[in-house]
């Protein structure tokens, strides 16, 4: 299979999304890593990315003359271009509550973490304790859904994808799984010994490490097993 090229980042969750779902179908990717610096941020622009995002962001995936750019719609492309094994749950109510269920994770998640960016050295600022609160009623939520579960739906899906990256920034950030949810610590545990997620997570944290910056324990301990 010719490889299906890539345009990610070193710290992109959402490009980290796409190349997990890819290696879990088997798909080889051709990643292009565009430029990326704490200070400057994406600059210069990867002119690939610009000319197929209106948006200008990264992930964009390009399979001959077909270009694609936001992760949610590239991942039903990819579940298209390779049905098996399949990251959507069988039956039409059950791939329902999986596509909401990811998207909940980048629209109702993940804004939190996006208001902690910044005061990771002030998290008693009233901006970060109401987002931190927000991040730990949704884990509550999620501690009921994997009561009898292995996976957040009945089977391993993009949702799961989307929630592991989600809320491995949501750690960085300052909003972390606590003991109070032991079931949510045991998923992402399995979450991460699978080879799919470390192949993405792994370089992710050799890449904060040689910017100088902490890993959660969690990432520290992938990095010190591979």
């Amino acid at each position: 299979m010719t490889p299906l090229r890539l345009y990610s980042a070193r710290l992109s969750m959402f490009g980290a999304k796409v190349q997990i779902a890819a290696f879990e179908k088997g798909i080889p990717l051709d990643i292009v890593m565009v430029p990326f610096t704490q200070t400057e941020g994406y600059s210069p622009k990867h002119p690939e990315v610009v000319r197929i995002n209106p948006k200008k962001q990264v992930p964009v995936l390009i399979n001959g003359d077909l270009e694609l750019f936001d992760s949610t719609q590239i991942l039903e492309y990819l579940e298209d271009f390779q049905p098996e094994p399949a990251l959507w749950p069988a039956g039409v109510a059950a791939r329902a509550r999986a596509r909401q269920m990811e998207h909940m994770s980048d629209e109702v998640y993940f804004p939190h973490i996006i208001r902690l960016m910044g005061l990771q050295h002030d998290l008693s600022d009233p901006q970060a304790v109401t987002a931190i609160a927000g991040a730990r009623d949704f884990y509550a939520r999620l501690e009921k859904l994997l009561q009898g579960r292995e996976f957040m739906m009945e089977s391993f899906s993009f949702a799961d994808i989307a929630l592991y990256m989600a809320m491995l920034f949501g750690e960085r950030q300052g909003a972390p799984i606590t003991p109070a949810t032991p079931l949510l610590l045991a998923w992402r545990d399995r979450m991460s010994a699978r080879p799919s997620v470390q192949s993405a997570v792994i370089p992710m944290a050799k890449y904060l490490l040689s910017d100088g910056r902490p890993l959660p324990a969690f990432m520290a301990a992938m990095l010190q097993a591979a």
